[in-house]
């Protein structure tokens, strides 16, 4: 006989707040105590920033580490570094954030987006492979709530077809495949330091790459095209913005740098744990991770099955009330149908730049043409995961996914 479901009268399994904690603490003061005291908040007169460059690089195991102000900017310094022209067009993924999208528009080229797989819920290469035409200037998989793509997959077919990977890691710090870290696998790696990330410093970004003359080339983008190291008269001798760190940002990340591997491994215990002890529970589904992958799992990502006897909205409401929060479909709908300006080809000055531009092929953003997303997305709910979680809040989570499970069936 199942538990009577709290929705319905029944005593909640939570009723406490879930344990939490501060992402931010004395060894970050530390760092900034020492920015003031110098002075210095320029990142060209300080150090911070510089050294996090360093620290985060050695970290992943790269040559060059761009700091800048937000995971958009470190994307827009990867789309930089591809330097495509008008027209062409970079195949991404449709459930991620418009920061994603957005600099691949506002560096004049076109965004395609690739269906997911059902399973993973990561842009399927096979319908990469589909995507690619002659205007494919570089291929962007987004390892959605920490979880790796399928980095093999994808380097193959960019490999075959000549074709630079950046790899957006906004939400997976540290995730691995088959013993690397994501972000190290493509020829590009971007990172976000939004305060809902792994590592924070309330905003930020960083852009990592081994390639010599990507690595320089982003560097020039995230300052202006500036060549700082030339004397005499100012050179600017590429199209850049100005998306510089500053040191105080630079110096709380130089400390969560330092405690990267605590932080991810806190939350790939706790998200391991819930993912075991949910294994048998009925109509529900956890994202798929790829053997020899780990996920840091930015968000817990489920499907409630085609079949199932109840829907989304309906399990993430009796989830809220048995005390555990659970969001339902995640963005909604694939982010092309997200975003107003996008999807009715209304950008610069209302003008549809670049997608009228002759080099363009035509691309639409309609519904149906990425189906298994929106199906995905139709039945998704998501929890809450932290490093900060005791394994009492875990378990609490598990017994309220039996009891909701069971219960709405």
């Amino acid at each position: 006989m199942s538990e009577r479901l709290a929705l319905h009268g029944g005593e909640p399994v939570r009723t406490r707040p879930f344990t939490s904690g501060k992402k931010v603490g004395k060894d970050e003061l530390k760092e900034l105590v020492d920015v003031i005291d110098s002075g210095e908040l320029f990142r060209w007169s300080g150090t911070k920033v510089g050294e996090f460059e360093k620290e985060f690089s050695a970290l992943m195991g790269r040559r060059y580490a761009v700091a800048s102000t937000s995971g958009t900017s470190a994307i827009h310094v990867a789309v930089g570094m591809v330097d495509p022209a008008p027209g062409d067009e970079i195949i991404t993924a449709p459930i991620t954030d418009i920061g994603s999208v957005i600099p691949i528009i506002y560096q004049t080229a076109i965004p395609v987006f690739a269906d997911i797989d059902p399973e993973t819920f990561n842009v399927d290469p096979a319908d990469i492979e589909k995507r690619i035409s002659p205007r494919t200037r570089a291929i962007m998989p987004v390892h959605l709530f920490g979880n790796p793509c399928d980095m093999d997959a994808i380097m193959e077919i960019g490999r075959r077809h000549g074709i630079p990977v950046i790899e957006d890691c906004s939400q997976a710090h540290l995730s691995e495949h088959n013993g690397r870290y994501v972000g190290t696998i493509g020829d590009i790696g971007t990172f976000s330091f939004q305060m809902s990330k792994h590592l924070t410093a309330g905003d930020g970004g960083v852009t990592i790459t081994d390639g010599e003359e990507y690595g320089v080339r982003g560097m020039l983008f995230a300052d202006k095209g500036w060549h700082r190291a030339q004397f005499g008269p100012r050179s600017y001798t590429l199209l850049g913005l100005n998306y510089r760190m500053n040191e105080l940002t630079g110096a709380v990340l130089l400390a969560q740098t330092r405690r990267a591997r605590e932080i991810v491994e806190a939350r790939r215990k706790n998200g391991d744990l819930l993912t075991q002890l949910i294994q048998d529970a009925p109509h529900l589904r956890p994202q798929k991770v790829l053997p020899g992958c780990k996920t840091g799992y930015w968000n817990y990502g489920m499907v409630v099955a085609p079949n199932a006897p109840f829907t989304a909205d309906e399990f993430a409401q009796a989830m809220g009330a048995e005390g555990i929060g659970c969001g339902a479909h995640y963005i909604g709908k694939p982010i092309f149908l997200c975003h107003d300006a996008l999807r009715e080809k209304k950008l610069f000055g209302g003008s549809s730049f670049p997608f009228d531009h002759p080099n363009a092929r035509q691309v639409h953003y309609t519904e149906g043409i990425c189906p298994t997303t929106e199906d995905v997305l139709n039945r998704m709910v998501n929890l809450t995961m932290s490093e900060f979680f005791s394994t009492d809040d875990i378990e609490d989570m598990a017994k309220a996914i039996h009891k909701v499970t069971r219960g709405l069936a």
